[in-house]
């Protein structure tokens, strides 16, 4: 049983705040939060030479540890959770893949009772209302149009869990639907979407907010048909996820997003399925037939790509060393915006006193060496 830190001083790390980075700097934890001011017989926890961040946030996330959101019992869907988390990201939104609607109004329910016990934040329902000339690694026999009334239907089924629902906005309903989505507070996102760029512009109009995991999934950047991609990189009200693993970007697309859309509107997601820690092999996404082979996630019959093996740990890493980005844009797309997305910014997403005692140790090297959840240790300290 992981011990729980009841009144302690991190000190000595550089830590990553809302306003920068402090050397040296020290984060006070008094049992589940962030505290303002310590006893004086605090312990103290020298993190010298090591990362201090607040615990990754991931709006998007269809499974991991060999357990399935999808389809999984409660148990498969919370050994999941553990998975993540032992990997940093210590608030987690679960996502469907494209199913039966009554099926998914069951899954819904299943779900809707772990965030209602805190073990989730929300709900993201991908699919079925896309477009099946952008379907992915989604069977196209059950994708339908967003018929406002259907959508409502998912939303009545998740009891006020709804995070994000991922629509094809240039379907017949697509407008309507995201009208509907923003009256209830839930994220309009749009993907895997065959979308003019006027069709897009119409649809940010209209409310969506997200462009779930920009660039896949979704027309091309052409000079003369701009496609969705321009339309989402350059209007201040969208933010862009993306899937930081070296597959399903390349390092000049990433680059490209952050120069334009800046690290406030990026936010970095796994898109992770079942393989998520846990290695190659055969995997059901949805009722469709995955084969993970050297961490790459691909349908066996078609070969497109079918979610991610990531954890936010490693796309952090990525971004540090591989696309040298500055650590508190990558803070800010792997915790701050996400948790404003998800509007749990007052409990999470940045290390501030009042707020959850969520944070990640990282070594020099940007290796997870401690994740620290509602001030319980789950993963080390390891120090040295």
């Amino acid at each position: 049983m992981a011990a729980r830190a009841e009144s302690t001083v991190l000190t000595g790390a550089r830590v990553v705040l809302p306003t920068g980075t402090v050397e040296g700097g020290r984060v006070i934890i008094e049992g589940r939060r962030i505290a303002g001011a310590a006893p004086d017989d605090a312990a103290t926890l020298d993190l010298s030479g090591h990362w201090l961040v607040p615990g990754f946030v991931d709006m998007h996330n269809h499974g991991g540890g060999g357990a399935s959101f999808t389809s999984g019992s409660v148990d498969d869907v919370l050994k999941g959770i553990r998975t993540h988390r032992e990997h940093g990201t210590t608030t987690l939104v679960a996502s469907t893949v494209t199913g039966e609607m009554d099926f998914l109004a069951q899954r819904a329910s299943v779900l809707s009772e772990l965030v209602e016990q805190g073990d989730l934040a929300g709900i993201h329902f991908e699919g079925p209302f896309i477009s099946p000339c952008r379907k992915g690694a989604h069977s196209e026999s059950l994708l339908r149009d967003p018929d406002p009334a259907e959508v409502r239907k998912l939303l009545d089924a998740a009891r006020g869990t709804a995070r994000m629902v991922t629509l094809a906005t240039e379907l017949p309903g697509g407008i309507d639907s995201v009208r509907l989505l923003a009256e209830h507070g839930v994220i309009a996102a749009i993907g895997h979407t065959d979308a003019t760029y006027e069709q897009t512009v119409e649809a940010i109009d209209a409310g969506a907010t997200v462009a779930t995991h920009l660039f896949n999934a979704m027309p091309p950047l052409g000079h003369r048909t701009p496609g969705p991609i321009a339309a989402l990189l350059e209007d201040e009200r969208v933010t862009v996820e993306l899937i930081n693993d070296g597959t399903h970007l390349h390092p000049a697309a990433l680059e490209l997003a952050f120069h334009r859309a800046g690290g406030g509107r990026v936010a970095f997601i796994t898109d992770a399925m079942d393989a998520a820690g846990f290695g190659d092999g055969l995997y059901q996404l949805g009722p469709l037939a995955v084969e993970v082979k050297d961490g790459v996630a691909r349908l066996v019959e078609g070969g497109s790509i079918a979610g991610s093996t990531l954890t936010l740990d490693t796309a952090f890493k990525r971004a540090a060393t591989v696309d040298r980005l500055p650590v508190e844009e990558i803070v800010q797309a792997v915790s701050a915006n996400p948790a404003r997305l998800l509007g749990v910014d007052d409990r999470v997403g940045s290390l501030e006193p009042g707020k959850d005692a969520d944070l990640v140790v990282l070594d020099a090297g940007f290796s997870v060496k401690g994740v620290l959840y509602k001030g319980e240790w789950v993963v080390g300290p390891r120090l040295g």
